[in-house]
């Protein structure tokens, strides 16, 4: 934990000039059931509170946030077509930038956030990775839009964390969700999902297990997190599954321009 309002310092094995950090629900001003630090303009909080959250948090950053319109996709913002948005909010559901202090921010209350940097520093990136944009493809191309931004590099060169997520003793599911994952293989499918004995047709889904044998299809050989459940952590993770009316907390990735 670093500084009075509790964030969460990723085990993320960068180079220093890549920083990163995590909220929680602790050190702003929303009341309940939003307390405190909730940063979701469309979560149903005061936007006033809302807005001096998102001020408290940007005194921990060197710019303001990339703050993107997260519809459970897999659209990838780039420096290029953020460039073409005219300063309107980016409809997509992960970001990649290789411009120093350019902040990118996923927000999230159970979905997974995921946060990529390339080993030299010079490029990352960061995923909003629900069950939805997981199984079509976010993290993909979120990599796949690194590569691009970045020639010469490989997946290898990449360093993956997973961050706060709905945990697999707390994810039901039902038959939709685990055929949406069928491509990755029986194998994955049947270590993933546990059949809940009582309910005929519901599942318990490990998306961190899901998303782990996604990277490392993908070539991606360090994996760092998938030890949280926002469910479960009532303490100090907001949970959309456990509390439906809540606030939402950010993952934010950042290369410094102060080497």
């Amino acid at each position: 934990m670093i500084n009075a309002i509790n964030l969460i310092e990723p085990s993320l094995v960068a180079p220093q000039q890549v920083r990163a950090f995590c909220t929680t629900r602790h050190g702003g001003v929303s009341k309940s059931p939003f307390n405190t630090l909730n940063l979701g303009l469309n979560a149903g909080d005061d936007s006033a509170d809302v807005l001096q959250n998102r001020i408290i948090v940007r005194s921990h950053l060197p710019t303001e946030p990339l703050w993107l319109k997260q519809i459970h996709g897999a659209t990838v913002s780039t420096p290029i077509n953020r460039n073409a948005s005219s300063g309107r909010p980016f409809e997509a559901d992960a970001a990649v930038t290789n411009i120093p202090n350019e902040v990118l921010a996923i927000l999230t209350a159970d979905c997974m956030p995921v946060l990529f940097a390339s080993k030299s520093g010079g490029v990352i990136g960061a995923a909003h990775a629900g069950w939805r944009g997981l199984s079509g493809s976010v993290l993909e191309n979120t990599l796949q839009e690194m590569l691009a931004i970045s020639p010469g590099l490989s997946p290898r060169d990449i360093v993956v964390w997973m961050g706060p997520a709905i945990g697999p003793t707390a994810f039901e599911v039902g038959e939709d969700v685990l055929q949406a994952f069928a491509p990755q293989g029986l194998d994955i499918l049947s270590k993933a999902f546990t059949p809940i004995v009582a309910s005929p047709g519901k599942y318990l889904a490990n998306l961190y297990l899901l998303a782990r044998d996604r990277l490392r299809s993908l070539g991606i050989e360090q994996i760092d997190g998938g030890d949280f459940c926002t469910f479960n952590d009532s303490e100090r993770f907001f949970s959309y599954r456990r509390d439906k009316e809540t606030g939402r907390f950010a993952s934010l990735i950042w290369i410094s321009a102060d080497r």
